[in-house]
């Protein structure tokens, strides 16, 4: 018993060693709470909640032998990613989790690090197997950080934790051998539903139960089509994700300042008639290494259309007409025309379909005519 207790508080002074900021283990199988979770999730597939996200329909998720057999035990890691240095303009807003470097990268290549020294603290014989994870397979992280005590998932589905409020990354590691464990972390948000009765465009049917139909993480970054006209004007001028759900959090008075350099990005001085100007080798050199840069010119700039809509910035007129009413891409096209029709004069925009309606092909774009 003591060796074990010993083994294991040598692997968190590791984790703790390699950068990250909170470490628990959980025991597999899981428990009842993992079943609730996992149920949950069902009813969430079933009502049609993931939206286009296929993926998560997959069996694997409900099924963690699948992703290691063997697997005994999970160690799950957080990384604090709050910046305290305020980034938004009055022109665009991009989610916290975008103002670096992509966790997705950070975190694996620590995890892989810490994985190998793990290997060799735990045997001699490449008995040990382990595999790590970061947001991109079929796995329950939220629930399975839950269930090491790493935080707790609030109403906003999102891990919160008493350290670090709303404001950690999560990475996991599958472990084929058995250490000691840490008690699940219970739910701390009482009464609270500020972060359901925050969001923009009422993506909540109820606490804890998010419709990613209507959310402007998804609708901004997973979803590759026109941005359905009922949620643009709620979405303002966010032109990559939302933080509303976890910026109000209570709990996040406790949260540091991040100690991890590549979440500051000192090139954060963006304005949206710039970005509106991006074409594809501009967009990929200037969201380098960052998050942003996964959605692609074509979504990005049609999200900066709809910010631009909303804006009621005249200025910008010229460049969607002289650009982006001319892109190669419909996508953009179709988003550049509603982002005119809400800054432009009635006779102006008469003007303009007469112009661009008779020679456009695309049956979306032409929809977005409405004069």
């Amino acid at each position: 018993m003591k060796n074990s207790i010993d083994l294991t508080k040598k692997i968190k002074e590791k984790a703790f060693e390699e950068g990250f900021d909170a470490v628990g283990i959980a025991k597999v199988p899981g428990s009842s709470r993992i079943k609730l979770r996992t149920a949950s999730l069902e009813r969430w597939l079933q009502a049609g909640h993931q939206a286009k996200m296929e993926w998560m329909k997959s069996p694997r998720r409900k099924d963690i032998e699948s992703m290691l057999q063997g697997v005994k035990s999970v160690l799950a890691v957080g990384l604090n990613y709050y910046v305290d240095t305020e980034r938004e303009t009055k022109d665009l807003s991009i989610a916290r989790y975008g103002w670096g470097k992509d966790y997705h990268k950070i975190i694996k290549g620590r995890l892989k690090l810490f994985s190998s020294k793990l290997i060799s603290k735990l045997d001699k014989q490449c008995l040990t197997k382990v595999k790590v994870f970061v947001d991109t397979a079929p796995l329950m992280e939220k629930p399975l950080a839950e269930k090491a005590g790493v935080g707790w998932q609030g109403k906003h589905t999102n891990l919160v934790s008493r350290q670090f409020g709303s404001w950690l990354f999560l990475g996991v590691i599958l472990v084929n051998k058995i250490f000691e464990y840490d008690a699940p972390e219970v739910n701390h948000c009482g009464s609270c539903e500020k972060c359901v009765s925050v969001c923009p465009t009422k993506a909540f049917d109820a606490p804890n139960k998010l419709n990613a139909t209507k959310c402007i993480s998804y609708l901004t970054i997973e979803n590759k089509n026109t941005i359905p006209k009922e949620f643009r004007k709620a979405i303002g001028n966010k032109v990559f994700g939302c933080d509303d759900c976890l910026a109000v959090c209570p709990w996040n008075k406790y949260a540091k300042k991040s100690k991890e350099i590549k979440f500051y990005n000192k090139e954060y001085n963006y304005n949206l008639i710039n970005l509106l100007k991006l074409n594809d080798k501009d967009f990929r050199n200037k969201f380098s290494g960052s998050p942003v840069k996964r959605i692609g010119r074509d979504r990005f700039i049609r999200n900066c259309c709809i910010a631009a809509g909303n804006s009621e910035n005249r200025r910008l007129i010229p460049t969607i007409v002289t650009l982006l009413l001319n892109d190669k891409s419909s996508l953009v096209r179709s988003s550049a025309v509603w982002a005119i029709q809400e800054l432009g004069d009635k006779n102006f925009l008469q003007a303009l379909r007469s112009k661009h309606y008779e020679v456009e092909s695309d049956e979306i774009v032409l929809k977005e005519w409405h004069i």
